[in-house]
C-alpha cells in the first residue's frame, strides 16, 4: 500500500461510526489529509505545541487530553520536544508531569498578545490542536449542546492564526479549531461551528482517535511501532485520578464521548493491521 492509499485508508477508518456527522466533514477535505498533516511531523525537531483541553462544568473532557499526551510521547520518542498547552484545571493537573505552555488568556486581545510573545519565545516547528473549543462567528465557545461556555474557557485560537509554521487541528464535531476549513460543508449541522482556520484539519469519530492516525503514520515511516507503546486506558486513569469526565455523560469514568476505553484500544489495533504492526 502506498503513502496515500495508507492514509485514506486511516481517513475512512476514522469517520466509520459517524457519531456526530463526521462522515459530511470527510467528504468536504481533500483527500490525503492525514498524510499532508503527517509529513509535517515527519522527522520534525525543536518545539512542537500541542494545544488540548475542553471544558466540561468545572473540570475537563478525556477527549483530546488522551490524544495530546499520546502525541506528545510518540513526538518525543521521535526527538522533538512537545509543550502541552492547556489552562486550569487540565493545566494544574498534569504540570508534574509534561512541558507545559499555560493558557492564562479569558479574551481575544490579551490572547493574541499572549501568542505573539509565546510564539516568538518557543519558535514551533508545528502547532496542533486536539479537542480545543474553537471561537464561533459571534467571539463565543460552545459546547456540543449548544451552551456558551466562553466564561470557562481559555483561548487558544491566535496560537494557531498567528503561527508563522504549520497547524495541525483535529476535532470530531463542528465546533472546534480548525472547523472554519469547512464553514459551508458543516452549515447545516447541529452545532455552533467554529471559524477558526488552520492549515490541515483532521476529523474522527473521537479527536483522540485522530491523534492515533498521525502516530500510524509517524510509526510507519520511521519503522517504529509506536502505537504499541500508547495506552489509552492508562491515560484515561490517570486523567480520571485528576478530575476528568466523559464529554458526553460528564461522568467521572474511563470512557471517552460516552464510549469504552476498549473502543479506542481496538481502533489502535486496527491501525497497527494497517501500517503492518501485528502482535
Amino acid at each position: 500500500m502506498n503513502d496515500l492509499n495508507l492514509s485514506l485508508a486511516i481517513e475512512k477508518l476514522m469517520v466509520a461510526r459517524n457519531l456526530r456527522n463526521m462522515e459530511v466533514a470527510r467528504a468536504a477535505l481533500s483527500p490525503g489529509y492525514f498524510l499532508r498533516a503527517a509529513h509535517t511531523l515527519r522527522d520534525i525537531r525543536g518545539t512542537v505545541i500541542i494545544g488540548t483541553g475542553f471544558p466540561v462544568t468545572d473540570t475537563f473532557e478525556t477527549d483530546g487530553p488522551v490524544g495530546a499526551i499520546a502525541m506528545y510521547n510518540a513526538l518525543e520518542a521521535l526527538g522533538a520536544e512537545p509543550v502541552i498547552a492547556c489552562g486550569p484545571p487540565l493545566s494544574e493537573a498534569v504540570a508534574d508531569d509534561f512541558r507545559l505552555l499555560p493558557l492564562t488568556a479569558r479574551d481575544l486581545p490579551a490572547a493574541e498578545v499572549e501568542a505573539t510573545a509565546r510564539l516568538k519565545q518557543l519558535k514551533p516547528g508545528a502547532v496542533i490542536s486536539i479537542e480545543r473549543p474553537g471561537l464561533a462567528e459571534d467571539g463565543h465557545y460552545y459546547n456540543m449542546r449548544g451552551e456558551d461556555i466562553t466564561p470557562r474557557c481559555t483561548f487558544f485560537d491566535p496560537y494557531i492564526s498567528l503561527a508563522d509554521c504549520p497547524t495541525i487541528a483535529i476535532g470530531d464535531g463542528g465546533n472546534e479549531i480548525g472547523m472554519g476549513n469547512i464553514a459551508s460543508a458543516i452549515a447545516t449541522l447541529d452545532i455552533r461551528a467554529a471559524v477558526t482556520r488552520c492549515d490541515e484539519l483532521l476529523v474522527a469519530d473521537v479527536s483522540n482517535w485522530g491523534a492515533y492516525g498521525l502516530i500510524a503514520l509517524l510509526g510507519y515511516w520511521s519503522k517504529r511501532d509506536l502505537l504499541s507503546e500508547v495506552s489509552p486506558l492508562k491515560i484515561l486513569e490517570y486523567l480520571s485520578a485528576r478530575g476528568s469526565v466523559d464529554g458526553v455523560t460528564r461522568a467521572n469514568t474511563l470512557t471517552e464521548d460516552g464510549l469504552e476505553a476498549s473502543e479506542g484500544i481496538a481502533l489502535i489495533a486496527k491501525l497497527r493491521d494497517i501500517t503492518e504492526f501485528r502482535d
